[in-house]
């Protein structure tokens, strides 16, 4: 490696961190001033608030990733265009291609961390993270981890729904279980509450009325609290994002396959979950050559127009990324296409902008 893939190499990275190091801090202070009357109010014990906040650096690092690389890529870039640097570099002889070595050679090494941090760290802290803001921060008491509604198919025939889950307790609320043969509905059961009981993995039920639907009459039984054994395991009361994201990717190919074994009509939001895991190491090279080939010349304005330019493509890339993702998990259109849209037309941008770049 030559003296100047080293120089070039060394500003990418250290200038990546420092970008890391400046806004993940922010992050913390503006999230710290949002939740320290929460905190304060319910009595958090240190050891969870510090361990809450390892979370949230990982999980809001690896959100804001595309950022952060991409505004670094377009700030030291810009000094060295502003400095005529690359202007000698080119001048030498070295042709852009060349030129653009050791920014590769440094998305490499960031791609390899991201989806390091995505399969072995990331569902470690999405877990710690939610669980942490369901359990202290919601405006209920209780640790409920979604205000949405959870509507489960649990097999072919057979459906569960749930208002809301309490992961201390173990407790779901609002709970029905309907069996179907065919299209025509067996029984219906219904509880006010559903409790799991960790020692036996039996479910208590509360409250409860079971439906069974007869040729000419309906068989009702009602009563105030049972213990019974259902073939639905405790995460299919959880909402099937926060099942998802906190899954280690083995777990996660497995639990994907039992879905779709099941018939699950949730199955697109698991594998958007399981095909950003990768697409997103993939962009550090799109976004790389696109802040190169956008900074890598002197512009009216100077510094300051490139940053301009790159913050508009860099929260572009983020907006499609959310909207291509809510829409494979919203409709029918394939999640691998969805998920790797965004890459796909940045990188057609990409490459227009290198070749213009090269003139």
């Amino acid at each position: 490696m030559k003296i100047i893939d080293k120089y070039i190499l060394k500003r990418y990275l250290v200038t990546f961190i420092v970008m890391l190091l400046m806004f993940i801090p922010i992050g913390i202070i503006i999230d710290v001033s949002e939740k320290i009357n929460k905190i304060l109010a319910n009595k958090v014990p240190f050891v969870e608030v510090a361990k809450y906040y390892l979370d949230f650096t990982i999980y809001f690092a690896n959100l804001l990733f595309p950022i952060f690389l991409f505004l670094s890529v377009i700030w030291f870039t810009s000094k060295l265009a502003n400095n005529t640097e690359i202007i000698a570099i080119l001048s030498s002889g070295i042709s852009f291609t060349r030129f653009l070595r050791p920014y590769l050679i440094g998305a490499t090494m960031v791609s390899v961390f991201a989806l390091v941090m995505n399969v072995f760290f990331m569902p470690s802290a999405a877990a710690g993270f939610k669980s942490f803001r369901f359990k202290y921060l919601n405006n209920n008491s209780a640790s409920v981890k979604d205000d949405s509604n959870v509507f489960r198919q649990i097999s072919k025939d057979e459906y569960i729904y749930v208002s809301s889950f309490n992961d201390v307790s173990k407790m779901a609320f609002n709970f029905s279980m309907e069996k179907f043969e065919g299209d025509k509905l067996k029984y219906k059961l219904s509880a006010s509450r559903i409790k799991f009981n960790p020692k036996d993995s039996t479910y208590t039920i509360f409250n409860y009325t079971k439906r069974k639907v007869g040729i000419l009459n309906d068989i009702i039984e009602k009563g105030e609290k049972k213990d019974t054994v259902f073939t639905f395991d405790l995460d299919d009361l959880t909402p099937v994002v926060y099942i998802a994201e906190t899954l280690p990717l083995n777990e996660l190919n497995k639990f994907i396959e039992k879905e779709r074994e099941r018939g699950s009509s949730n199955i697109n939001t698991y594998l958007v979950v399981l095909y950003k895991k990768y697409s997103i190491p993939v962009s550090a090279f799109i976004l790389t050559i696109i802040a190169v080939s956008v900074s890598s010349m002197k512009r009216r304005g100077g510094m300051g127009m490139n940053l301009a330019i790159g913050i508009i493509l860099a929260f572009g890339f983020v907006f499609l990324d959310k909207v291509f993702g809510v829409l494979a998990e919203a409709s029918t259109a394939p999640p691998l296409l969805a998920v790797w849209t965004p890459n796909i037309l940045f990188g057609v941008l990409a490459i227009f902008l290198l070749r213009n770049a090269k003139r």
